[in-house]
């Protein structure tokens, strides 16, 4: 712990070196100088251990009655008492937030559900043979638990106490076990639904369900490639991660399964069919078959389910207020036959006569001769109430699905069917939850506060369905929530009365014109804003980052063209270093305590940096292809 004290230590010192260096004498110190002195304190004084919330908020009132004094004196005193409830109360009254203590309740109760024990067994057996296959499973397990609960230290915890023990046994590297358990537990904070991605909302302004939609992807994209650096590895140094043993990758299979895959085939769909129609195994009782027949068939229901859901929705009728004409340039509108409905021109309204010509004077000119236009024939379209063709890369996608589901029936066996029921009773609850609540999100059927309310329901129903759903449980997730969820509503508050008082102070003004006189490019800002993001998550949490330092950058993206939800998806990917990044990487003292005595903090720490350069890759995927981020919400929100 010495080297880390003294890290942090030598931190602080630069910083507050830094102030005096860059900040002019006290004499000629300005407002704006005050609030850059501010904001190097709020850094220094977190790192010591102040409690964050608190720190914020009582240097935001102090250097607000300093704003406040500097114009009126004598009314100081009451307006930092006046901004201090304004700022909570505007805090209070933002909606977004009632859906972080909805969330962090669902996975409080996921995380006493006891589901991570039967994931895990269930994605190992299901990973076995492919290379490193206990830390395949352990980054798959990590990122669905992760995304279930968003408690990275809570996974990060029962993960190390299951998985790691189980990887070293194994005889895996300590830094590649450390790795993947640090690496895929802090997936939570960016997978959706994420309390990181709701907090940055509520920051910079922008929608939560533009976000979720968003962050989707590119959170995947950072799981398959952990998972393709473990693999990798594996492959390459087989000693770091050795295979898995034969006898350990065998599934025992029920009596059943013994007499069908040995008397009739080893394949599950050829040998129930060939079981039910023989006589030679009536022993069998054919319930039993005709379960595991509905079982086996659940991927080709699932498959077709999804097809068909798609064909309904590409091959929608046409809405009944779609115009099946063109309009000419000076003429009226064309229906699909070719009838001029009207000639060119405004027309008067009907009813409306002009008025009658007196005596003697002359007729009225004729109209002038309108522009005479060819009828204009529309392409032929389908009828209002029919349904449209489906294009062609729907049925390219059809046969695509139903070649894997052939592919995927004929190398299944009685032991994969084994395997898949575990991953029924563990992975796909899981994944049905996750799915629905995110989907409710993106697709616009419910506010994420709804969502969140409903998420809750589903772990309330998951934590009863496992039998664990008891007075005790309740108790601790509901307490455990609301101390969170305090937690969280008092950094909003601290982090809005800091943000008010560096702004009054003009802070905020002299960033701004320091930046723009730079005279950078929106390519360098961006490069800049990110490299100064990455090494803020050395010294803080991902926490402190948003709340203190998104206010400044925010304000700045206007002038640079970019777009706030594409900024917050590169905050977002770049902010799993704050977990990952010594000397406060959360995650490496999460494991820490559950490791065996022999595994140091430093080999952990030597195992999280190949992650961490995962992240930076990631990170330069996403800025070089935006689509990977925007696709969605651009499809979803035209």
């Amino acid at each position: 712990m010495k080297k880390e004290i003294w890290f942090g230590l030598v931190i602080m010192a630069l910083v507050v070196l830094a102030a005096f260096i860059l900040l002019p004498p006290a004499a000629e110190m300005k407002n704006g100088h005050i609030g850059l002195l501010m904001l190097a304190l709020v850094v220094v004084a977190i790192m010591l251990g102040f409690p964050t919330a608190f720190t914020l908020m009582g240097m935001g009132m102090v250097f607000a009655w300093i704003a406040y004094r500097s114009q009126n004196p004598q009314l100081a005193v009451q307006q930092t008492l006046d901004l201090m409830v304004q700022r909570t109360y505007s805090v209070m009254s933002n909606d977004v937030l009632i859906s972080i203590p909805l969330f962090v309740f669902m996975g409080y109760l996921i995380e006493r559900a006891n589901l991570i024990e039967k994931l895990f067994k269930s994605m190992h057996l299901a990973t076995a043979r492919v290379p490193g296959s206990l830390a395949v499973a352990t980054i798959i397990t990590c990122a669905i638990f992760a995304t279930a609960t968003g408690i990275v230290g809570a996974v990060v915890t029962l993960m190390g106490l299951l998985a790691l023990p189980a990887m070293l046994r194994a005889g895996y590297s300590v830094q590649l076990s450390a790795g993947a358990i640090t690496a895929g537990g802090c997936l939570g904070i960016l997978i959706p639904p994420s309390v990181m991605l709701i907090v940055y909302g509520a920051t910079a302004g922008v929608s939560v369900v533009k976000l979720y939609a968003g962050a989707f992807f590119p959170g995947i994209m950072l799981a398959t490639l952990y998972v393709a650096y473990v693999v990798i590895v594996a492959k390459w140094k087989p000693h770091l991660a050795p295979p898995m043993p034969e006898e350990d990758r065998r599934v025992p299979l029920p009596a059943f399964a013994e007499i069908v895959s040995t008397s009739i085939s080893s394949k599950v769909i050829p040998g129930l069919i060939g079981a039910i129609k023989g006589k030679r195994n009536a022993a069998i009782p054919m319930r039993d078959l005709v379960n595991h027949l509905v079982i086996a068939a659940l991927p080709a229901l699932a498959v077709a389910a999804i097809m068909g859901s798609i064909y309904l929705k590409v091959t929608a009728p046409l809405p009944p207020e779609v115009v099946e004409g063109v309009v000419a340039m000076g003429g009226g509108i064309v229906d699909s036959g070719g009838t001029e409905e009207s000639a060119g021109g405004l027309q008067e309204p009907e009813g409306l006569q002009p008025p009658p010509a007196e005596a003697g004077a002359p007729e009225a000119a004729p109209k002038a001769t309108q522009l005479e236009t060819k009828p204009v024939t529309a392409e032929p379209v389908a009828a209002v109430g029919e349904r449209v063709e489906a294009p062609l890369n729907f049925w390219i996608a059809l046969a695509s699905s139903a070649l894997a589901v052939v592919l995927f029936y004929v190398y299944f066996s009685f032991a994969r069917l084994e395997i898949f029921k575990m991953l029924l009773g563990s992975f796909f609850p899981l994944a049905v939850m996750i799915l629905a609540v995110l989907g409710t999100i993106v697709f616009g059927l419910a506010t994420p506060t709804e969502a969140a309310a409903m998420g809750s329901m589903g772990g309330i129903v998951l934590a009863a369905a496992y039998r664990r759903l008891n007075m005790q449980v309740m108790r601790e997730s509901v307490y455990l929530t609301a101390k969170t969820s305090a937690m969280v509503c008092w950094l909003f508050v601290g982090s809005s009365i800091f943000s008010a008082a560096f702004a009054l102070l003009g802070g905020q003004e002299i960033i701004n014109t320091w930046v723009l006189s730079m005279n950078m490019t929106p390519v360098q800002f961006r490069i800049l804003a990110q490299v100064v993001i990455f090494l803020l998550g050395w010294p803080l949490e991902w926490t402190e980052i948003i709340v203190i330092f998104m206010p400044i950058f925010i304000p700045l993206l206007p002038h640079f063209g970019i777009d706030p939800l594409f900024f917050g998806l590169l905050v977002a990917l770049n902010l799993q270093t704050a977990f990952l990044s010594p000397p406060v990487a959360m995650a490496a003292f999460y494991l820490k305590g559950v490791s065996p005595p022999h595994v140091t903090l430093n080999q952990i720490f030597a195992g999280m940096l190949p992650f961490m350069g995962i992240q930076v890759f990631a990170i330069f995927l996403l800025y070089m292809f935006p689509a990977i981020g925007m696709w969605l919400p651009q499809l979803l929100y035209k």
